[in-house]
């Protein structure tokens, strides 16, 4: 099963075993007393979180000796639990719904989407072009930014977004 990359933990704070939180993720509101987690040192359970501190601890790690033993864990979020714990507002989408779906401009296949970037604010998809464009010497890949200036509609069921402006994009990549 996939698993995302949602949040690394950093130094300890106080003589508790909090950590600190940093969050890779755009829902922090999934971090809830109760809640475990995969990491790259095996599941952890919340105990307590103070999302004003930014600060998180666990079970079995409520000493400050035992808690250093995590500084740096990666902290990692499976698709259903993703979905069960996140909300979406209108017209978003998860990262995982997007990488993979082909992109469309006027009926035209222009790719598929291999991954997203987030440069400052903004996400952008990265598209492995189509064969066809490729061989009348389009570049192999391009970026969009995943806006609505350009994203115009995504129908989750084919996997398919609906592009405007995208071919410009990729003739002056």
């Amino acid at each position: 099963m996939n698993r995302f990359f949602i949040a690394q933990l950093g130094k300890t704070i106080g003589l508790w075993g909090d950590l600190k939180l940093h969050l890779h993720t755009d829902f922090p509101e999934q971090f809830k007393i109760g809640q475990s987690y995969e990491s790259d040192r095996g599941v952890l359970e919340i105990i307590d979180i103070n999302s004003k501190r930014g600060t998180i601890k666990f079970r079995g790690y409520e000493s400050l000796e035992s808690a250093k033993k995590l500084t740096n864990t990666k902290i990692y979020a499976n698709q259903k639990h993703t979905i069960d714990n996140c909300t979406l507002q209108e017209n978003e989408r998860f990262w995982f719904e997007v990488i993979g779906a082909s992109v469309w401009e006027d009926e035209k296949l222009l790719g598929i989407v291999t991954e997203i970037q987030r440069l400052m604010d903004t996400d952008y998809i990265l598209v492995e072009t189509d064969k066809s464009l490729v061989q009348i010497d389009l570049p192999k890949s391009f970026l969009i930014p995943y806006i609505p200036r350009y994203i115009v509609d995504m129908d989750r069921a084919q996997q398919k977004i609906y592009a405007r402006d995208a071919i410009e994009i990729l003739e002056a990549s």
